[in-house]
């Protein structure tokens, strides 16, 4: 792909959905372009409103110099979408929604969309029960054992990486916010608490670099302590009465 046939962004989004989309109701132009966090590898995430598909989709183009990744939906699929994100609690559609730009609205309901998803990313996602809590703390010490009795360093680079993703997850779950995958593990974790993200980073970069642990042990049970800590003996999960 040569820089001199890359579009400005907002331009590529407008001329591929006048290709591709051309009767659809509603667009907006989403990710890292609209929130200024572009690099030489981002994509354009266009959402699509077009109410003559029965289904959603998700579709992949090269065009006008980019990567394009179109998500499309009906009025009624994206209502789907947003509940199976508040209940996995990572608002990957909403988000995109909310910080959207709106590059087509012939119907005038883009803009109640944006407000519904704002509404939905303000206020957070349900909280977790007893239960939830008790599960968590149990698989999180699960891979906390499993990491302090590995003498492979190729198991433990694996299970850091289980034990990162659950400890954030812990983390942002029990002070009731959204969660993320991936490089949105960072960002979700940054944007509630800077301070504790640094901890987090320092924690893991020490044990990947000089191969030591235990600045992560410590940061997960940091993070459990508030909440009974370490949890084995007397967990159950599908356990039946007798007859």
């Amino acid at each position: 792909m040569e820089a001199k046939t890359k579009q400005p962004a907002v331009t590529a989004a407008k001329n591929f959905i006048g290709k591709y989309f051309t009767h659809c109701e509603g667009a907006l132009l989403a990710g890292s372009v609209v929130r200024g966090e572009a690099t030489s590898a981002s994509d354009l995430d266009i959402v699509i409103f077009d109410s003559r598909y029965s289904g959603s989709f998700r579709e992949s183009f090269m065009e006008f110099g980019w990567p394009i990744e179109a998500f499309v939906h009906n009025f009624h699929t994206y209502k789907a979408f947003f509940q199976q994100d508040i209940e996995r609690a990572r608002p990957s559609l909403p988000r995109m929604v909310t910080e959207g730009i709106i590059l087509k609205d012939s119907c005038s309901l883009v803009g109640s969309i944006k407000k519904e998803a704002a509404e939905l990313l303000a206020a957070g996602p349900n909280p977790w029960t007893e239960e939830d809590l008790e599960r968590k703390r149990y698989f999180l010490t699960d891979a906390l054992d499993d990491f302090i009795g590995s003498t492979l360093r190729e198991e433990d680079l694996l299970i850091a990486n289980t034990l990162a993703q659950l400890t954030s997850e812990f983390y942002l779950r029990v002070n009731g916010q959204w969660v993320g995958a991936s490089k949105w593990t960072v960002r979700a974790l940054r944007q509630y608490d800077p301070a504790f993200t640094e901890c987090f980073i320092m924690a893991f970069e020490t044990f990947y670099r000089d191969n030591r642990k235990e600045k992560v042990i410590e940061l997960v049970d940091r993070v459990m302590e508030p909440y009974g800590g370490r949890l084995f003996a007397g967990f159950s999960i599908g356990k039946t009465e007798k007859y």
